[in-house]
């Protein structure tokens, strides 16, 4: 269920953070309808998360968004479990939710704030382009597909990066995390990879957030 029309393709619309996330969520649901049964305990380029526990981390961002839209707690978002070969219709259904959540227009003035981001509802949902992306990119790798990446999104996800520090990540992690009331610090994103200036523009997100494409 998209969270813009689709009969309105003008330049407004482009610039609406919803039609983005719009097009990032139908990436990633096109890699998760074929992730196979079998593939759920491969390991993935995120090394805490196997594939199964990605697919579970994919789904609670897209419950969180769909929280904040609706004013409440993200962090209050439990991780979600499905059946081995149920986690596409659970990915449509939150999916729905988050559409469902930033319908009003009204919700991307509004001001909101995470531990990593204070400003508008749009710069909040701005703020998880990189994050489905690259998470998106690490489920594909670890599944051996190659989706056609979407240029509007990848690019959108790399303007949207500048609250990630190029170094001494940890700091920013630790920050987070407290603020969070978690006992551990969750690292998602090491340091950035360095690879050449023309590399595609997928390799460039991932390898920012710490991965290497090359891999």
């Amino acid at each position: 269920v998209p969270m813009t029309s689709s009969t309105n393709s003008s330049t407004h619309e482009r610039t609406d953070p919803r039609y983005v996330l719009d097009r990032a969520i139908a990436t990633c649901g096109s890699v998760i309808a074929k992730v196979r049964p079998d593939q759920l305990t491969a390991p993935t380029p995120c090394s805490e998360m196997d594939v199964r526990t990605m697919l579970g981390h994919l789904v609670a961002v897209l419950d969180r968004i769909a929280a904040l839209g609706r004013g409440e707690d993200p962090f209050a978002v439990a991780e979600t479990h499905a059946p081995d070969d149920g986690w596409s219709d659970v990915w449509t259904t939150s999916a729905g939710r988050v559409a469902a959540a930033w319908s009003d227009d009204g919700k991307l003035e509004q001001p909101m704030a995470l531990p990593w981001i204070q400003g508008s509802g749009a710069d909040v949902l701005a703020s998880y382009f990189s994050e489905l992306t690259v998470h998106t990119w690490d489920l594909a790798t670890a599944t051996g597909q190659h989706p056609d990446w979407d240029d509007t999104v990848v690019n959108a996800a790399l303007a949207a990066r500048d609250f990630l520090p190029a170094e001494n990540r940890r700091a920013l992690f630790e920050e987070i995390s407290t603020s969070m009331g978690l006992d551990e610090v969750a690292i998602p994103f090491a340091e950035a990879v360095a690879i050449p200036e023309d590399s595609p523009a997928i390799d460039r997100l991932v390898a920012w957030n710490g991965r290497d494409p090359g891999r």
